[in-house]
Order: C-alpha cells, then sequence, then structure tokens
C-alpha cells in the first residue's frame, strides 16, 4: 500500500505545473488582433460587465481600463460564476456563456487546479475578455497563468491566461475570503468535467 504525504503530493503537483508555467508567454495581442468592426468597444464591454456583475461602473470601469490599456479590444467574452477553494493545493470550478462581437454564442465550463501559499474560498461572478479568438473550439485547452490576487468581500480582480495568441482576462466579483499566491491554469472544455487536472 503506498502511503503519500502531503509534501509529496505538493511537490507532485508542483512539478507537473511548471512545464505549463514556463510556457505563459508576455501578453501579445498584436499578431493576430482582429478587425476593429469585429470587437467590442470599451464603452459596450463597460456597460456589459456593470451590468453582468451588478457592481458599480466606476469600480469595473476602473479594472476595464487598466485591461483595454494593456490589451486593446476583445472580440468576444464570457458572462459566468464560478467556485474555488484552497488550502495550499486549490481548485477552481466554473460555467458561462461565451459571446462573440458576431453575435454567435455557446455554453463553456474550466476547471483548473492551483498550488501556492494560498488558503481560502470563495464564489465569484466572472466576466472573461477574450482575445484573438477565431474559433469558439480552440478555448477548449489549458491556459497557464499566476494569480497573485487577493480575494476580499465584495472585491473586483482581474488577471491574463495566455495561450499562443489567445489571450483571457478574466474580471471577478467575489464573496469569500481567499487570499495569497498561487499558480496554477485554468482548463476550458465544451462538458462539465469534475477533474481539475
Amino acid at each position: 500500500m503506498f502511503r503519500i504525504t502531503v509534501h509529496r503530493l505538493l511537490l507532485a503537483l508542483l512539478g507537473a505545473l511548471v512545464p505549463l508555467i514556463g510556457s505563459a508567454q508576455d501578453v501579445d495581442t498584436a499578431a493576430a488582433t482582429p478587425p476593429a468592426g469585429e470587437t467590442f468597444t470599451e464603452s459596450t464591454i463597460i456597460k456589459e460587465a456593470a451590468d453582468f456583475l451588478g457592481a458599480g461602473a466606476e469600480g469595473v470601469g476602473e479594472v476595464l481600463e487598466k485591461v483595454f490599456a494593456d490589451l486593446g479590444r476583445p472580440n468576444a467574452y464570457i458572462e459566468g460564476e464560478e467556485a474555488s477553494g484552497a488550502i495550499g493545493v486549490g481548485a477552481r470550478y466554473g460555467n458561462g456563456t461565451l459571446k462573440f462581437k458576431s453575435g454567435g454564442s455557446r455554453t463553456v465550463h474550466w476547471t483548473g487546479p492551483s498550488i501556492g501559499f494560498d488558503a481560502g474560498a470563495n464564489v465569484s461572478k466572472v466576466f472573461v475578455l477574450v482575445y484573438n479568438l477565431a474559433d469558439s473550439n480552440a478555448l477548449f485547452q489549458r491556459f497557464p497563468a499566476v494569480d497573485g490576487s487577493i480575494y476580499v468581500v465584495g472585491g473586483i480582480s482581474a488577471n491574463y491566461h495566455q495561450s499562443g495568441n489567445i489571450v483571457l482576462a478574466p474580471v471577478r466579483l467575489g464573496a469569500g475570503l481567499r487570499a495569497g499566491i498561487n499558480v496554477g491554469y485554468m482548463k476550458y472544455t465544451a462538458e462539465k468535467t469534475w477533474n481539475p487536472f
């Protein structure tokens, strides 16, 4: 009978995540940016996000202005909800609707493990700006990220995930408390799964 200690489990998980973290690139959307007519304006995204998140447009607007300054105009977005928790090792589960500027939409799901100096639990409404996604099926992969956020009751946060030219910028409005620094990835799927890997 094998007996795995928590220490060995953490080392094994960290070892599995390191190659993914190493493949994360600097955020660069210039190579495959769609024409302006196929992207959302900043004012449209701020209105949609504020309506969905139910937060004051000023707080959401400040976060989104930073994302637009860094990444420009997205060609799609996801409105969804997620739950996460961690005590050193954590997991995140969510689902939502992917919406394109062209009018198409579809249901998507995401999961993801994390490891680090991180503890707590939260539930969040999530508004994800999506860049350079020509086909919704290209979303269904792993997106590495390094997440160093502190989730405070009613707090808004954002970070970036990238795989190839596709960049995701999740904006979260959470309830609960989760604090710390962790590394991990998000895996998007067409069907719901409980496996965070």
